[in-house]
């Protein structure tokens, strides 16, 4: 009985200092904070023009299908022609305002 006792106690001091061994380690390892904000800010910065990119790519596709919308609006004689045209090309619009403020904005 006393023989697992110890073998119980001699496996929780085992477990205590292996956790302690690991949060010894990682805490080591640890960097600034004020240093992986910066980072990430900078990796964030360079994915921008990409974004702004795949902004653009995404307009031209939904500016060409909105376009062909209001062409067989306007062929079937729908008396709404005008008011989808207005909204298509204010989405358009309203993308290329959007990526050239935010980049303005932020000082990319």
């Amino acid at each position: 009985m006393k023989s697992k006792m110890k073998t119980i106690r001699r496996g929780r001091a085992f477990v205590l200092a292996l956790s302690v061994y690991c949060l010894s380690y990682v805490v080591a390892y640890a960097q600034d904070g004020n240093a992986g904000i910066n980072e990430a800010a900078t990796q964030v910065r360079g994915y921008f023009d990409t974004g702004t990119q795949l902004m653009y790519a995404i307009g031209a596709v939904v500016g060409l299908v909105g376009a062909v919308k209001v062409y067989q609006k306007w062929n079937s004689g729908d008396p709404d022609t005008s008011k989808v045209a207005a909204a298509w090309f204010g989405s358009c619009v309203f993308l290329v305002i959007v990526a050239t403020v935010l980049g303005s904005f932020f000082g990319i």
